[in-house]
């Protein structure tokens, strides 16, 4: 465990002095970087996955030709908007300005962040933070309408599937891909993923299964016994599961502030485990 000798009255919280590794893209991460070292933490990025445009533009530049013909936009991350915003900024200015059609629905809060910073305005923020949950949501709303769906290479198959079981009209398109991480090796990854770090948060599926190719299933594995292993979301918690790790800390929900509050418990569960004399990292995770 990290050394929290220099713990003080004024940093309370249990993520004090805890190496905490951030395992998605650095310009994904300024707020949850902030909040962890305003809680004393120490945060450490190890980007497992990487981003990069379409191959090919036109499919996504026919959809936002007929941006208002659309009644829906389904945001299932981030970065959907933001490869979305900025193709119609370099391409379409002006296209994607606040009116009645269509309207937009976003995953959860960053998604519903990144659409009003990129000026749109969200009617529908997920509950339950999954794509398949815009679908069960928006039920009445979305069927037989017509709706545009950017998302990357990579996603679920699961909201498509469900959209068109209620008679949507979906145009689905590739915004942007997601990509093994470019500056990050076996010896980078061993190297931070030691007992010097005190946890790793995974954010997606991706993340999960590029660290399973770069260290093996087993040291996978064997890594839950050592730090704290946390699933934002119950995709990623999933993934990890279909690699055989069980000690998973979850959130409740895929915020910043939920994220560190799984954590702090955790942690507090931990501080107990040992004070009674016990070190196993896995035995204050909540299984997810």
């Amino acid at each position: 465990m990290a050394d929290r000798s220099q713990h003080t009255s004024a940093a309370a919280s249990a993520l004090f002095g805890h190496r905490i590794v951030i395992t998605r893209a650095v310009e994904q991460s300024p707020d949850l970087v902030t909040k962890l070292e305003r809680r004393g933490a120490i945060p450490i990025s190890l980007p497992l996955v990487a981003f990069s445009t379409p191959e090919n533009f036109a499919p996504l530049d026919a959809a936002l030709r007929r941006w208002q013909e659309f009644d829906w936009v389904l945001f299932t991350s981030a970065n959907a908007v933001q490869s979305v915003a900025q193709r119609a900024a370099n391409t379409y200015s002006g296209i994607l300005r606040p009116s009645n059609r269509p309207q937009i629905a976003a995953v959860g809060p960053a998604t519903n962040e990144a659409a009003m910073k990129a000026g749109l305005l969200v009617a529908h923020v997920a509950k339950t933070h999954l794509g398949i949950a815009l679908a069960e949501e928006l039920a009445q709303q979305l069927r037989n309408r017509s709706v545009f769906l950017p998302r990357s290479d990579r996603a679920n198959p699961d909201l498509p599937a469900a959209l068109k079981k209620l008679g949507s009209n979906v145009t689905e398109v590739i915004a942007y891909h997601t990509l093994p991480p470019t500056n990050v090796d076996r010896a980078r990854v061993t190297e931070v993923l030691d007992e010097n770090s005190d946890a790793a948060l995974f954010f997606s599926p991706s993340a999960v299964n590029n660290l399973a190719d770069l260290i093996g299933r087993e040291s996978l594995v064997a890594l839950q016994n050592k730090i704290a292993i946390a699933a934002v979301g119950p995709v990623t918690a999933a993934a990890l599961r279909d690699h055989g790790v069980t000690n998973i800390v979850t959130a409740a929900d895929t915020t910043a502030d939920a994220v560190m509050s799984a954590l702090e418990n955790y942690f507090i569960k931990q501080e107990k485990l040992e004070s009674a004399g016990q070190t196993n990292h896995a035995s204050g995770a909540t299984h997810g």
